[in-house]
């Protein structure tokens, strides 16, 4: 099995007969020396939290700081579906939001969908649209970004995938036109 460093990227393989059957595997990276867990039993197709951290979401990248509200080429909606933002639980829940663009901003007052959530932050994430998934991307907010329960900066979802900022729990779907 191959996993990267979450620290500082770099690849290291790991050995069958010592992941074996256990759910989650820990290793020390050859580099840098810090801990890694890895979860074996994640399915190619699971959404999953990437570390490191993809060009979308690094500070110096071209679309960080600054730059991150505007508008990126790469970002597009799927032609033969729907994509759904609802809200699961927390304030305005039962509330469904048809992406009409690739690239919305989630937040509070001024953002493109707007949440009655007071611990989330103006403009708290970005939800961008690739086509078949979504990435999701923390605008550096107070109270930050979760995914599976881990506070993220960046994280690729897919159908169904659920991740929460500040008390609201929302779910991405794709649906059919």
């Amino acid at each position: 099995m191959q996993a990267a460093c979450s620290h500082c990227g770099t690849e290291h393989v790991l050995k069958d007969s010592d992941v074996g059957s256990h759910p989650k595997v820990q290793f020390h990276c050859a580099k840098c020396g810090m801990k890694t867990i890895v979860d074996t039993r994640r399915s190619p197709n699971a959404t999953m939290v990437i570390s490191p951290l993809p060009s979308f979401a690094r500070g110096d990248s071209p679309g960080s700081s600054s730059n991150a509200l505007q508008h990126d080429n790469g970002a597009s909606l799927p032609a033969t579906q729907n994509v759904i933002l609802t809200i699961i639980s927390g304030p305005g829940k039962g509330a469904s939001h048809k992406l009409s663009k690739p690239r919305v901003v989630v937040g509070r007052e001024g953002a493109d969908i707007a949440l009655q959530d007071p611990e989330v932050s103006r403009h708290h994430c970005i939800v961008e649209v690739r086509d078949t998934y979504v990435n999701l991307r923390d605008l550096d907010s107070t109270n930050g970004t979760f995914f599976e329960e881990e506070r993220v900066r960046a994280a690729m979802l897919v159908n169904n995938a659920e991740f929460r900022i500040g008390e609201t729990v929302l779910r991405i779907t794709f649906t059919p036109k």
